[in-house]
């Protein structure tokens, strides 16, 4: 990788047309470990110019073209899959094996699924004398986060190759390298020329020239509901679609005849993976009055498990939180915990012993929490769980879904049918029965302050098509 001062447009290694350089921190030492020419509205002008220009022809590939296309990225891809853990483990603290096997895992796994989706996706349907057809929106703008960046890049870049569209992908500047790395792979792979560019920067200035851009069709954004909004304020400008992947505050329900000892241990593992930094996180446990003290004590028991520390540790469960913005944001919150009169059963305020450096966060578990406070409403984004008793079924339905987000919800139940009905009250876009398996098939996106849209699969080509109907398509 050599391409930290250049972006990539129309097949090229390119130097910004209006450069800063932007350090690259190191989040578990705090200290600059690179730096990143970040551009600005001229540079993606430039970019989306290239990807205008691809469109015509890359809309009339083929199914078998686009599908060789994905092949051909997946086998790069894997090559490089080391190289991108290894960054990921640096610019936002991802313990090296988590980075390997499921942060960079992620993107072999929606490569893959995408290649199977295509092979028999339908882009037309005969409906009587009308021809329905599924065509590529045009050029879309990509904005992916720092939590799970490849994940992120992986899960809209590759539907929006399989849809037939041309792209320009501004990544987050927090963890910028891996997609400088993406970015590699895609020319490896033999990507026509402005299909996909990408231009680093931060979101206020290049995020926000893609979003009023009038060439994008359509933008595709992850991040916080706050810039989300920006998003979407200034793509309505020019009328474009925006699908949005944005904040959660999942409530995860135990029902009174589960494994206690199994369930509370894994949500509480469950949340605390990647330092508590995934927008779907299981962060508010629901559990039966009567079974509080027992969750206590489990929880607590759980969390101390969590080993923070040295990302090249093989025994590390977790490293530091993304940037010193985000370690203040949880110390604050954390506080509020505290001071509205939550019980802290572990943890709080403070970085664990024996770390003196970097944005290491205690594993935090509250109890007694009420719905009404701080760390029940706010997103954290952090290694703190917030237990909260009901007294009834109904209860923990009414406070599950008494939030402005709808991302994620959780049931924990012995009985299938029970959890189902449970599943069926909530509110959100996943519902996660007895801890599954995670499914790059399943729809992906969010009730109410959570966005709109779907990623993954099949959903993921649909969001990135058009439909036309050709009515009389038959009597012709």
């Amino acid at each position: 990788m050599a391409h930290e001062h250049h972006h990539y447009v129309n097949g090229a290694w390119v130097a910004p047309l209006q450069s800063t350089l932007l350090d690259v921190i190191n989040p578990s030492t705090e200290e600059a470990f690179t730096q990143i020419a970040v551009g600005g509205p001229a540079d993606v002008d430039r970019a989306v110019k290239a990807a205008r220009a691809a469109f015509p022809a890359f809309a009339r590939t083929t199914r078998a073209q686009r599908l060789d296309l994905l092949r051909a990225i997946l086998s790069e891809y894997q090559k490089r899959r080391q190289d991108i853990a290894d960054v990921l483990s640096k610019e936002m603290g991802a313990p090296l094996k988590f980075a390997l096997n499921s942060q960079a895992g992620t993107g072999t796994a929606h490569l893959q699924r995408m290649i199977e989706v295509l092979e028999t996706y339908r882009f037309e349907d005969l409906e009587g004398t009308t021809l329905i057809a599924r065509e590529p929106i045009g050029v879309v703008g990509l904005i992916t986060p720092w939590n799970w960046p490849i994940n992120q890049i992986v899960c809209k870049v590759a539907p929006a190759i399989a849809a037939g569209c041309t792209m320009v992908l501004k990544p987050s500047e927090v963890a910028p390298l891996n997609a400088i790395i993406w970015s590699e792979v895609m020319h490896a792979a033999g990507v026509p020329a402005g299909v996909y560019n990408m231009v680093q920067g931060e979101g206020g200035v290049v995020g926000a020239a893609m979003s009023s851009h009038s060439d994008i069709d359509m933008m595709s954004f992850t991040g916080s509901t706050r810039a989300g909004i920006l998003v979407a304020q200034a793509s309505a400008t020019t009328v474009k679609r925006v699908a949005q992947e944005l904040g959660g505050k999942s409530a995860n329900i135990l029902l009174p005849d589960v494994d206690f000892q199994k369930a509370v241990t894994k949500g509480v593992l469950g949340m605390m993976g990647n330092s508590g930094q995934s927008c779907n996180a299981p962060t508010r446990m629901f559990v039966p009055i009567d079974k509080h003290e027992e969750v206590k004590a489990i929880a607590r028991a759980a969390a101390e498990r969590v080993v923070v520390g040295d990302v090249n540790d093989p025994g590390t469960t977790i490293g530091p939180v993304v940037s010193e913005i985000q370690f203040n944001k949880i110390q604050r919150l954390i506080q509020s915990g505290i001071d509205e009169g939550a019980e802290l059963v572990t943890g709080g305020p403070g970085r664990p012993e024996n770390l003196n450096r970097g944005y290491y966060v205690r594993p935090t578990v509250f109890a007694n929490v009420r719905n009404d406070m701080s760390i029940a409403r706010e997103e954290i984004f952090g290694p703190v769980l917030s237990i909260l008793p009901y007294r009834d079924e109904s209860e923990a339905i009414r406070l599950a879904n008494d939030t402005v987000y709808g991302l994620a919800a959780y049931v924990q139940s012995a009985d299938r049918a029970h959890a189902n009905r449970v599943a069926a009250e909530m509110r959100a876009g996943n519902v996660f029965v007895n801890y599954p398996d995670w499914d790059t098939a399943a729809p992906f996106g969010g009730y109410k302050q959570s966005g709109n849209g779907r990623e993954y699969g099949k959903w993921a080509i649909d969001d990135f098509t058009e439909i036309k109907a050709v009515i009389g398509y038959h009597a012709a």
